[in-house]
């Protein structure tokens, strides 16, 4: 792997210098490339979700990368048509998604680490979707530490932008920087491959294939001309003076409260103390004085204007402007909202962001939380979230988890609520808000293992309460064990600290690294020696979805190869072809 780590690395290091790219297709070739890919996406769930043929990853081999690597350097690979599925939405409507074939999954991840290496550098430190080292929370993290003393929001939505990106406009973009023809049809041949529906093709003349591993860092590519537009125009013009003048106000009585207090007066020196602490010590309305910061993830954005309204509607106006002329896309007239800061809360990326006013609020004697952005979970969040424990006001038993394993069922729960609690610690009111929904939710947890053990729930509570070590000490939860092919398991509900983080700790990948070491699933695979029977020689590798699936279909005394998956924890087993078609004929016996 270090050759391509090293090539890696030089297209990075010309994607910081802002260099041209040539004869990129050529890196297709080298199957280190392919098989990084592989160690990467194997994991995912996607990997044995199949598409319009039977293809997952269970049954990969090094023979099948060098089947593609072969088809790429004869220009004969072919996209495959992509099946569409529907998943719905928070708004009840439903989103299509593409589901690739395993080896189109495969060549996209690979051109994904390409694109990534190059362009990663270019992009604007103001997006954070899809992006190494970035997340929600990091976004989020930025705009409660930086955009102090905002006065309007400006919440952008881009309707259906990834079913709308102009495929012409966005190989123009990549041509302006990647100057290899068949790396550029590569890409337009993946966006007009089309989708299969109830069988039916379709073709697809716009937007990127929801769904698509490489689909991310193309609306990157494209959205980063918007990032580029606001942050080399719109900053630029709207972001005036250097500090606020002083309020003159404000700057009289401090003047007073010292003369009086010089001369004795201690009444009159605490009556102007008085007065001056409900006043600014700014002049909020200085005209030589403007701030305007902005923050993208994927297609939903965020602008904080320092400045009168009429500034707020002109920003909304060219944003809109740019979006319909440059890159034809076009605002969500519903979701693309301006909202007072102080009096209002604009909602961005399942928070409510507003700007906090508090005059009792003192440190040492000095007001610190005015001006301060909050960070909020939303009412209705919460009130969501109890409708999957609550009926007509009472705690009610998850009836969709009853025929679980009562493991199982304290894990999806821990799983829930560690969700919860992880993407919402930067809120400031995240202990009032969860604490009561993690009442609700240890009820409904103590009702269902209730149902399942056919006992009463302050039995439960009696039964199973006990206290864990934590890193911030010992924490009272609901702990469950058992043995299970001789194996002891656990789980527990609770043991969360519900302490508000300043910063986020949610990233989409890991640190950025071009091409990261072989991983322990490749380097099996290169061993090329059967884990059933030693028989060395080329392998396949057996995969399943989850462990979990093999503990359920093998209730009686599982086969050896089960066995052997359950005990090194591994949802992969590199095989011989003898060993692998043996498996494959074997009758699951429940």
């Amino acid at each position: 792997m270090h050759k391509m780590s090293k090539t890696m690395w030089v297209l990075q290091d010309r994607g910081s210098r802002g260099l041209c790219l040539e004869r990129v297709y050529r890196l297709l070739y080298d199957p280190e490339l392919h098989l990084a890919s592989y160690g990467k996406i194997y994991r995912n769930d996607g990997a044995m979700t199949p598409g319009i043929t039977k293809e997952t990853a269970d049954g990969m081999s090094l023979e099948k990368i060098h089947d593609i690597v072969a088809a790429l350097r004869r220009e004969r690979f072919k996209w495959t048509p992509v099946k569409r599925v529907y998943i719905p939405k928070k708004n009840a409507k439903l989103r299509p998604l593409g589901l690739p074939t395993w080896s189109d999954k495969l060549v996209q991840e690979s051109l994904r680490t390409i694109l990534e290496a190059y362009y990663e550098p270019q992009f604007s430190d103001c997006s954070f979707g899809f992006r190494p080292n970035c997340g929600c929370q990091t976004a989020l993290a930025k705009i409660a530490r930086t955009w102090t003393g905002t006065t309007w929001f400006i919440e952008g939505d881009i309707a259906g932008c990834f079913d709308n990106i102009d495929h012409q406009e966005l190989l123009s973009i990549l041509r302006e920087k990647i100057r290899d023809g068949r790396f550029i049809e590569l890409v337009s041949q993946l966006l007009r491959a089309g989708y299969l529906e109830d069988w039916s093709f379709h073709s697809t003349l716009s937007g990127a294939p929801q769904g698509g591993i490489v689909s991310p860092i193309l609306s990157n590519i494209y959205l980063d001309r918007l990032d580029k537009f606001v942050e080399q125009t719109l900053l630029p013009e709207f972001n005036q003076g250097k500090v606020r003048r002083t309020n003159q106000a404000y700057h009289n009585l401090q003047k007073m409260a010292a003369r009086r207090k010089r001369d004795g007066d201690i009444q009159g020196y605490r009556e102007c103390m008085r007065r001056k602490g409900v006043l600014p010590s700014k002049d909020l309305n200085d005209p030589n004085y403007r701030r305007l910061r902005y923050v993208r993830y994927a297609d939903d954005f965020l602008l904080g204007l320092t400045g009168p309204k009429c500034e707020a509607e002109e920003i909304k106006l060219r944003l809109q402007q740019f979006l319909r002329d440059e890159l034809k896309l076009t605002l969500s007239s519903e979701k693309t909202l301006i909202t007072h800061a102080r009096t209002e809360k604009a909602r961005f990326l399942g928070y409510e962001i507003c700007v906090s006013h508090n005059n009792d609020h003192k440190v040492n004697g000095v007001r610190k939380s005015n001006g301060n952005v909050c960070l909020l979970v939303p009412a209705d969040v919460i009130a969501k979230k109890l409708a999957k424990f609550t009926e007509a006001g009472r705690v009610i038993p998850r009836s969709d988890l009853i025929n679980e394993r009562p493991l199982d069922i304290v894990a999806r729960y821990q799983a829930e609520w560690r969700g919860l609690v992880q993407y919402y610690q930067l809120a400031w009111n995240m202990n009032v808000r969860l604490g009561k929904l993690f009442y609700f939710m240890n009820v409904s947890l103590a009702k269902t293992l209730a149902v399942k053990f056919s006992m009463t729930t302050k039995a439960i509570f009696d039964t199973f309460k006990a206290e864990v070590e934590t890193p911030l000490g010992p924490r009272k939860v609901l702990l469950l064990t058992e043995r299970h092919h001789g194996e002891d398991r656990a789980a527990y509900f609770g043991g969360i600290n519900l302490a508000r983080s300043s910063f986020g700790n949610d990233c989409d990948p890991p640190a950025h690294v071009p091409v990261s070491p072989p991983t322990e699933l490749v380097a099996r695979l290169l061993a090329n020696r059967c884990e059933l029977c030693g028989l060395e020689g080329p392998c396949v590798v057996h995969q399943v979805r989850r462990l979990a699936d093999l503990r359920r279909s093998w209730r009686a005394k599982p086969p050896k190869w089960v066995r052997v998956m359950l005990g090194r924890h591994r949802k992969t087993l590199m095989l011989c072809r003898r060993c692998y078609q043996d498996i494959k004929h074997t009758p699951r016996v429940t």
